[in-house]
């Protein structure tokens, strides 16, 4: 059975992960595309915030992560809209390339923020042990809101049908690939800002603490819609949100029964093949069982 202090812990990180879920359901889901930048995104985040954050600065260091990201974005669906590259190899360009930059950012692999004040600290006065559940609620139910808002909006809804039809958009006088990168920029951005929450939530930022965000944010969007179903934007992304935080509580249980760190990638994998094969196996019967009660009325 989890302690109450480790399932407190699982959502904690599950809402601050859910900002990395809802980010690539806008990519994955509303946009259409395949964006592995995420990764470096991800990681872009945590290094901008993580270094403000040491010159004290942890909520403009926030701030600052949310615009990297969606520059990230930006130069993601530059590639694939002005240069012709393929959504998944551009994503992999850019990536490596945020490599490099997020080493320059720091300026070393790592960043402690022990002894530095973030967002968190300064917010324990006022809320005590629950700070961290707090503010990542709070930013998570924002952060859902103005998605789910911008979405309902003219340009919103123009992105949308990009993703939906990007040739019946094009023969409608749209600028499409304006659309894919208004899209991707926001995408981005919500990843980044997943990386500042969880650097300044964990007290360091690392050049590697990004990678595996993409199956990360992935698991958390299946599961969420195979226990909420898929439906409108509003859905995706409560969707999104909820699969976060029940991936955590799976990580949490494993970690409570003595699984290896070591292994999580393995079964962050193995929860992202189950989640796929369930609906699959659940839509496999439900055609089986038609064709019996059809062959039973004939």
């Amino acid at each position: 059975m989890m302690s109450l202090f480790a399932l407190r812990g699982a959502v904690e990180l599950g809402l601050a992960y859910s900002l990395l879920a809802v980010g690539l359901y806008i990519s994955y889901r509303i946009v259409n595309v395949a964006d592995l930048t995420v990764d470096g995104s991800f990681t872009l985040g945590a290094a901008v915030c993580a270094v403000l954050a040491v010159e004290g600065h942890p909520w403009f260091g926030m701030l600052a992560a949310l615009f990297c990201g969606a520059l990230a974005g930006l130069a993601a669906a530059f590639l694939q809209t002005k240069m012709g590259i393929q959504s998944i190899l551009a994503g992999i360009l850019v990536m490596i390339g945020l490599y490099s930059v997020n080493l320059r950012v720091m300026g070393k692999p790592n960043i402690p923020l022990l002894g530095n004040d973030t967002a968190f600290s300064l917010l324990s006065p006022l809320l005590g042990a629950g700070a961290k559940l707090a503010f990542s609620g709070v930013l998570a139910a924002a952060a859902c809101l103005l998605v789910v808002g911008f979405f309902k909006t003219a340009l919103g809804l123009t992105i949308r049908a990009t993703g939906d039809n990007e040739e019946m958009v094009r023969s409608s006088s749209i600028n499409s690939d304006r659309t894919k990168m208004i899209g991707l920029a926001a995408a981005n951005a919500l990843v980044a800002l997943s990386g500042a929450v969880i650097a300044e939530m964990q007290m360091f930022a690392d050049a590697n603490m990004g990678t595996g965000m993409v199956v990360i944010g992935l698991a958390s969007i299946i599961i969420g819609e195979t226990v909420l179903g898929r439906g409108g934007v509003a859905r995706g992304v409560l969707a999104a949100v909820a699969g976060s935080v029940i991936y955590r509580v799976i990580i949490a249980q494993v970690l409570e029964m003595g699984m290896p760190q070591s292994d999580l990638k393995l079964v962050s994998a193995l929860i992202v093949a189950l989640a796929i094969f369930l609906p699959n196996l659940s839509g496999g019967l439900r055609q089986r069982r038609q064709r019996k009660g059809g062959k039973t009325h004939a």
